[in-house]
């Protein structure tokens, strides 16, 4: 037993857990069940999380199925992450980015889930158990989802199987930046399309990044190293050296003017390129779909150095025991259950377990999203808006092809609290 008396609940036997995860609690749900099994009372299930799942329609799906009341508490990813690793006695669920994981977890905000509770756990695909969907796809320089996903018998998250894991693999996605082609010129996918642009003279002024210093940092990265300026030994764990070098260019392009803002949610960064504060920014697929959907000629750019990759991640709060356990393992197992995963296809979001959800999408739809072939009608996004136009064809190709050019992942490295002050630096100079 660790030194804070806590035990794994284990089907046959009591053994020994973690220093941080709490009892896993609630039964394992029988084979043969009902898919979902509710209390005799109607739990609250308080999520956490960013704009990006947390949308009312999923809310309102989901309580209409699971029988359970939801409260959605949405917010930028820096508020959020630090929300959930300060206050875990706030949330029950969290869902965010694996970046937040190494965070979340050192800070023990929260516990290891029983992955023999996850209904469709065969189902998930390869991306997140071995770090590839293909034998031939790029890992990807940093905190890989699946170096994450296992929790051990000494406390510590690592790639080797067990019956507990760190967080629920669902959504994901590959990002880049979105540019508008009003007035920037459109490049060719994985040819002329480059980080680097971010510092081209010719957009200064008109760039927007992501204020996330475990996300932002890399695409500002990704174009120091683009344009030549400098190189890195491991871009994914930066040296102290390394950093204040990288520092020192982004504030002089940001006193010279390069950057028109720093935004904090997606819906803010769709206000800044619909509104013309930006031609060009960091971006998120919702926020590309949304923006196409209001008018404006938004770009998902295939960056030929390889894009930066995200894994959402859905997180038992180490607070959370009982029926309200109970009902965010029915929340979890809904999200793998199909209708979830066809909903955020169509805001440009994968799922890891997408065949069961492509019956739920019509044959253009599917095509467009996974396949990568050309739309041959309008495709709505989740507003009901126009998101994708027929002709057009997804920035980067099928979804193999996409997760193939992984280049580095969303990552807290070793270095974390220096990256964070000297970001904070970068804004205020």
């Amino acid at each position: 037993m660790s030194k804070n008396g806590h035990k794994q609940i284990d089907s046959l036997s009591r053994r020994k857990f973690t220093k941080r995860a709490l009892t896993l609690g609630g039964s394992v749900l029988s084979a043969g069940s009902a898919p979902y099994v509710f209390s005799r009372t109607t739990p609250v299930l308080r999520v956490l999380g960013t704009h990006v799942t947390l949308q009312e329609e999923i809310r309102q799906r989901a309580m209409q199925d699971l029988g359970i009341q939801i409260e959605f508490e949405p917010a930028g990813s820096a508020a959020v992450l630090q929300k959930g690793s300060t206050k875990p006695e706030s949330f029950d669920l969290y869902e965010q980015w694996s970046n937040s994981l190494n965070i979340l977890w050192q800070a023990g905000s929260i516990q290891g889930i029983d992955r023999r509770r996850i209904e469709n756990w065969d189902e998930i695909n390869d991306l997140t158990k071995t770090g590839r969907v293909t034998p031939e796809a790029k890992i990807g320089l940093g905190d890989a989802p699946y170096k994450l996903l296992y929790v051990q018998e000494d406390g510590s998250l690592s790639n080797a199987q067990s019956d507990a894991i760190s967080f629920l693999p669902y959504v994901h996605n590959m990002d880049s930046f979105g540019y508008n082609t009003n007035f920037v010129e459109e490049g060719v996918p994985y040819e002329t399309e480059s980080w680097g642009w971010l510092l081209e003279e010719r957009f200064k002024g008109k760039v927007g990044i992501i204020n996330e210093p475990t996300i932002g940092l890399f695409d500002l990265a990704l174009a120091t190293q683009a344009k030549g300026l400098m190189t890195f030994e491991n871009m994914g764990n930066m040296s102290i050296a390394e950093l204040d070098r990288l520092f020192s260019i982004l504030i002089s392009f940001k006193q010279s003017g390069q950057f028109s803002g720093f935004w904090n949610s997606v819906p803010q960064s769709v206000d800044f390129i619909v509104n013309n504060r930006v031609n060009i920014q960091s971006m998120f697929s919702p926020g590309v779909a949304t923006a196409n959907g209001l008018g404006t000629p938004v770009t998902f750019a295939a960056p030929k150095e390889g894009y930066r990759a995200w894994h959402g991640v859905m997180c038992l709060s180490a607070k959370t025991t009982g029926e309200v356990a109970d009902a965010a393992y029915d929340y979890m197992n809904w999200w793998l259950s199909g209708w979830p995963g066809a909903f955020i296809a169509r805001q440009g979001y994968y799922i890891s377990n997408p065949q069961r959800s492509r019956p739920l999408l019509s044959k253009n739809e599917w095509d467009y999203w996974y396949d990568g072939r050309e739309a041959t009608e309008d495709l709505l996004g989740t507003d009901g808006n126009i998101a994708v136009r027929a002709g057009r064809t997804r920035r980067g190709g099928s979804y193999s092809e996409r997760l193939s050019k992984i280049a580095i992942w969303n990552t807290v490295m070793d270095n974390y609290d220096y990256s964070v002050d000297r970001w904070f630096e970068f804004l205020r100079a």
